[in-house]
């Protein structure tokens, strides 16, 4: 009899580990692109204002009062546009989110891992140095954004389209009529337009954004919060996007500037530092500061709370 139970666990056992038929790693990547895309829904309107803000004096190098601030820029669209312009390129941005959200985040836990490995810092219930948490945040956001830079363009071009004067026919009626107009018009080399600052903005913010939440999380575990809490996500996701916004919105706004150019006014990344430091000042890098961090802050907590709880639910459900 004791036989005969025993098999009966072990075959119990065997059953449900057979029913987690989602490769861990896939489901880190399922898990990460659908949290970073409703996280993207939530908080595009915020993303529409800081491009525009960011883009308020290229034209001729005085700032538009209509994009002075988060509010009479969100106002100023409305008004001109309607409600709906400020989701103005959430298509392209949720094409966005599924490949460079889904890669850099869903990446970000096995390259840790792998560094740890590598440097011989792996051990059972440490956690990796920060050093190495912000490399593994470099690597992903490097690759996430190499692949889907494309789309990074295309939302750019389809937010800043709105500040063309009035009467003005639209280049990019639609996200995938974009793709085509810029590979039509300025060839395929073109999508990657932008590609060097959008790395080194994208990997800068992505390893703030990730090493500090997993740094801030682990700060809050060792002062006696609860790993699943909430209010322990919330927190480290706030203070992942202030260091990721003070960290990143300088090549924020080179990023936006150079792929929002499309009449040549930059030449590339270190020209458009230069006519922006020497027309503007050094106070220009932090132009949209404040909708940047709210958009990266707010961003942030859904995305990481939405992230924690299908993780959760996925483990729960044995998926992954």
């Amino acid at each position: 009899m004791a036989n005969g139970a025993r098999e009966v666990v072990a075959a119990a056992s065997t059953s449900e580990t057979r029913t987690k038929t989602l490769d861990p790693f896939v489901g880190q990547l399922c898990a990460s692109a659908f949290s970073a895309s409703f996280a993207e829904f939530c908080t595009i309107p915020l993303d529409t204002a800081k491009v525009r803000m960011q883009l308020a004096s290229n034209a001729t190098g005085a700032v538009d009062g209509r994009y002075a601030s988060m509010a009479s820029t969100m106002r100023t669209v409305v008004a001109e546009e309607g409600a709906a312009a400020l989701w103005k390129g959430i298509a392209p941005g949720i094409h966005r989110q599924v490949l460079f959200g889904g890669l850099r985040i869903g990446m970000y836990e096995p390259v840790k891992a792998f560094y740890a490995e590598k440097m011989g810092t792996a051990s059972e219930g440490a956690d990796a140095p920060l050093a190495l948490k912000i490399a593994a945040g470099l690597t992903t956001g490097a690759i996430g954004i190499t692949i889907a830079s494309p789309t990074d363009l295309v939302k750019v071009r389809m937010q800043a389209e709105g500040r063309l004067p009035e009467g003005t026919p639209k280049r990019y009626p639609s996200a995938v009529g974009a793709y085509g107009t810029i590979v039509r018009q300025e060839g395929v080399a073109a999508l990657w337009t932008g590609l060097t600052p959008n790395i080194m903005r994208n990997s800068i913010i992505n390893a703030a954004e990730l090493a500090s939440y997993d740094q801030f999380k682990q700060t809050f575990v060792g002062m006696g919060a609860k790993a699943d809490e909430v209010s322990t996500h919330i927190a480290s996701a706030i203070g992942a996007g202030f260091v990721a916004t003070c960290v990143g919105s300088p090549v924020d706004v080179v990023k936006s500037r150079v792929m929002g150019d499309s009449v040549g006014k930059y030449k590339g990344f270190i020209d458009c530092v230069t006519k922006t430091l020497t027309h503007e000042g050094p106070m220009a890098f932090y132009g949209g500061f404040l909708p940047n961090f709210a958009r990266l802050g707010g961003w942030n907590v859904c995305m990481f709370l939405t992230l924690e709880q299908v993780r959760r639910l996925m483990r729960e459900n044995d998926i992954m």
